[in-house]
């Protein structure tokens, strides 16, 4: 069964470890979306790869139930928000990147979101406490967002930065001339 205090690796490192156009592309990934390590995006390959293992097996069933499932795969990865559509096929499942699930971590939403000005100082304020997603505190830069969770990823409420906001948006609305409209 194993040991509970250990958990187990959710990552599979690349086969072979030294092919150049393999590492370039890493490094690319690792700075664009602001990793701290390769281990980071191995997670997310192997989520991609497990992704897609399921849809191919899902090939070998008999017609009705391949449906049946491919709608119910279809519409996680939708609510996710891996998938553009809810109605996906299996060539659509099978064409994805690594981009898309890198897309959907909590450290690139609020970088896209415009809550940091960077994504490496996205990733330090969800470190350090400062992002929550319905009010509730979160301090995992891969945590996967999904679709419903989007619009309620804001600045934690005791944060800081609320307050940097605030002051932001009042010293401007004061500073704009203000027109008599009568």
């Amino acid at each position: 069964m194993g040991d509970p205090k250990k958990p187990r690796k959710k990552w599979e490192s690349p086969g072979h470890p030294w092919i150049k156009t393999r590492l370039l592309r890493e490094m690319e990934l690792v700075g664009t979306y602001g990793l701290r390590n390769k281990r980071e995006l191995w997670i997310a390959e192997t989520m991609l790869r497990k992704i897609k293992h399921l849809a191919r097996s899902l090939l070998a069933l008999p017609e009705e139930e391949r449906i049946k499932r491919l709608q119910q795969l279809s519409s996680r990865l939708y609510s996710m928000g891996i998938l553009q559509t809810p109605n996906a096929d299996i060539s659509d499942i099978l064409n994805l990147s690594v981009e898309a699930i890198l897309e959907r971590r909590l450290q690139t939403i609020v970088w896209r979101k415009g809550l940091a000005k960077t994504i490496h100082q996205a990733r330090q304020l969800v470190v350090h406490g400062h992002i929550a997603i319905k009010g509730r505190r979160v301090t995992s830069p891969g945590y996967l967002v999904s679709r419903d969770e989007e619009n309620y990823v804001e600045f934690y409420p005791l944060s800081p930065f609320v307050r940097k906001k605030v002051e932001e948006v009042s010293s401007v609305s004061q500073n704009t001339p203000q027109t008599n409209p009568g």
